[in-house]
């Protein structure tokens, strides 16, 4: 049905809005049922009831069918979508239909929201199959009647009462869980940390944050307000070194400053009386020890790590503007950044520069494995794994070779070689190496950091350094027979 949204009047505008809502929950079912069935196709059995022999996987809960695990990959990208949202979709769908009759019975009419009714598939996915009826006849009887929040609100608490014992038995299980995480950087190179710890532990934090706040407001009369000067004092937990100099030296001060015990030690003997910051003077740093604390070189305690910065050379000669890109390795997870902000993020640290490497030189090998300063090079032409839409930009991959290795391969500059080399290879996550090697999915490399990928089914993608674009199995075949030498381009296609 199509309209003139201005042609509308207010009551025709409210019946279009619910009738569009519901269109959408409908679309989404839809969705969910398209995914439930790609799992049937390639279920345990095949049409003649015959058992498969590959790899399965289980996404949903107990009771919910098994799935080949090499199918995922295709209609993720049929999909457009990352292969792990995909699978969340399907192990929700799964649920829904197999654990969870009442609840999708209701959803398919449209009278809720999907997300809903998926979030209690997940809530619900630990629940042994002959418990998880009671979230399913809680909840159906509240959907189209009540608001999500508290929908989700009565599945936790059916959760935990159709088995007491296995939830108990999980919170034990979450102590295990405790972390500290970290955000992305912002573009003004601030990020957000995040962490679940001991309650006692977090006070002990409060309380050290409090200690340095105080300190350092004593010493800089910049104005901040109570947060600012906290997340300033953080950072000082993260150098123990100049945090115990901090600490230490405001200690000896106040020690310094506390009038001579000698006339009160008789009315003192049974405990070393506070000092004026709130320590105990029994836990003050000697003089002597505070002198040996100066002297040692705490630079040794700081930590390694390798930053990996991508930055034009116009940067540097003042020709552009000076903004340099890190690369997520490791736990950094920095962001661009100007060169102004570079630099104070490295001006406490010693910096090694290695060269820069030119990524117009081939490199080969007559060996299997990838040396490291081939996979710095083939990394860098993809900046992390070349399957299509893969969000991952990790060093800690596989290097694959595109065309399958042959020690026998011919030697020298042609491109498509069978031996190791720029050439002919590619950072592959491990599950995404695995469905190559197995599944069926051709890649061929038509180009420096240039793929070509088709699917069993005949999809065909192209991945190169503007990202992943879907093409016609024509063009996927004029790129695969063009002459060595000679890339193709595709423009827009519809599909």
């Amino acid at each position: 049905m199509s309209f003139s949204t201005p042609d509308l009047d207010a009551t025709a505008v409210l019946h279009a809005a619910g009738a569009a809502v519901v269109e959408r929950r409908l679309s989404e079912v839809r969705e969910l049922e398209l995914l439930a069935q790609w799992a049937a196709l390639h279920g345990e059995v095949d049409d003649a009831g015959r058992r498969r022999r590959l790899a399965m996987v289980r996404l949903g809960g107990e009771g919910t069918p098994l799935v080949q695990d090499h199918c995922l990959g295709e209609i993720a990208l049929a999909r457009g979508t990352h292969v792990i949202a995909t699978n969340h979709a399907l192990a929700d769908a799964l649920d829904l239909q197999h654990r969870l009759p009442l609840i999708w019975g209701t959803a398919t009419t449209g009278i809720v929201d999907l997300w809903i009714v998926r979030k209690v598939a997940r809530l619900s996915r630990h629940l042994p199959l002959a418990r998880v009826g009671v979230v399913d006849a809680a909840i159906a009887r509240m959907l189209g009647r009540e608001g999500g929040g508290r929908i989700l609100d009565v599945a936790e608490a059916a959760i935990i009462e159709a088995d007491v014992d296995l939830h108990n038995a999980r919170v034990e299980e979450e102590k295990r869980r405790r972390y500290v995480g970290f955000g992305r950087t912002n573009e003004y190179g601030l990020r957000a940390l995040i962490a679940q710890i001991d309650a006692g532990d977090a006070a002990w934090i409060d309380a050290t944050l409090t200690r340095v706040v105080a300190i350092l407001q004593s010493r800089d009369d910049v104005e901040r307000c109570r947060d600012e000067w906290r997340a300033v004092a953080l950072g000082y937990l993260a150098r123990p070194a100049e945090l115990l100099t901090l600490l230490a030296e405001e200690v000896a001060e106040e020690v310094a400053e506390q009038p001579s015990s000698d006339a009160a030690a008789d009315d003192d003997e049974q405990a070393p009386a506070p000092c004026a910051c709130g320590l105990n003077r029994a836990i003050a740093f000697p003089q002597e020890l505070l002198g040996h604390l100066r002297a040692i070189d705490w630079t040794r305690l700081r930590p390694k790590a390798v930053l990996y910065l991508h930055l034009h050379e116009a940067a540097l000669t003042g020709q552009a503007a000076g903004v340099a890109r890190a690369e997520p390795t490791g736990n950094h997870g920095l962001r661009a950044h100007t060169l102004t902000q570079l630099h104070r993020l490295l001006h406490r640290t010693k910096v090694t520069v290695k060269p820069v490497i030119d990524l117009n030189n081939r490199v080969r090998t007559t060996a299997y494995e990838h040396p490291e300063a081939l996979k710095e090079r083939v990394y860098l032409q993809t900046c992390g794994d070349y399957w299509p839409y893969a969000a991952a930009t990790s060093r800690n991959v596989d290097y694959d070779h595109v065309t399958p290795y042959r020690s026998t391969g011919p030697p020298g500059p042609h491109l498509h070689d069978e031996q190791t080399g720029t050439h002919n290879s590619g950072p592959l996550g491990r599950t995404h190496h695995r469905w190559k090697t197995h599944a069926g999915y051709q890649a061929r490399q038509v180009g420096e950091g240039r793929y070509l990928w088709t699917t069993p089914h005949g999809l065909a993608f192209l991945v190169d350094h503007t990202g992943t674009r879907r093409i016609s199995p024509e063009v996927a075949e004029m790129i695969r027979q063009a002459p060595l030498g000679v890339d193709v381009y595709p423009g827009p296609v519809s599909y």
